[in-house]
């Protein structure tokens, strides 16, 4: 065989290489990718069923349920227009508590219960997460043109 084409075979399983190292990199990447989605969203069908996201918005207040083992608790989180029921065993952040921002990654189940893995709270009293702010936005926009709506007469 030539020195060409030893170099060409060469470049040719380089590239290969490069192109399953790439694919392999994406796999992974969207394997644990986790889009965000808000109460209402959920309740409108948009997020996957039994596969992982996020979910955002506030903790209702007197929603807060603990089991009798310590570490199992039932919340509510809404947004103002929508209520999803989420259950969480683990230990919460210190911050969590009923009326804060709140961003809780897991999977819907069949009843529609929020099951998450990961529980996160805000940081400090001016902070919430992005996604929940907008979440919360939208949903007095939408709120308040409902609410139009109905002073209008439905127009």
């Amino acid at each position: 065989m030539k020195a060409r084409h030893q170099r060409l075979l060469l470049i040719a399983a380089a590239l290969v290489a490069l192109g399953l190292i790439a694919f392999f990199v994406f796999s992974a990447l969207n394997a644990n990718m986790a889009f965000f989605y808000s109460p209402a969203d959920v309740k409108a069908g948009k997020a996957p069923q039994n596969k992982l996201f996020r979910i955002g918005g506030l903790v209702e207040a007197g929603s807060l349920t603990w089991q009798a083992d310590g570490v199992t608790v039932s919340f509510v989180v809404t947004d103002m227009l929508e209520r999803v029921p989420v259950h969480y065993k683990g230990i919460l952040p210190d911050l969590f508590s009923e009326g804060k921002g709140v961003v809780a990654q897991g999977h819907l189940n069949d009843d529609g219960v929020f099951v998450a893995q990961e529980v996160l709270a805000k940081h400090d009293e001016n902070y919430m997460p992005p996604e929940a702010a907008q979440a919360l936005q939208k949903a007095h926009e939408e709120g308040v043109t409902r609410g139009q709506r109905a002073e209008d007469g439905g127009q």
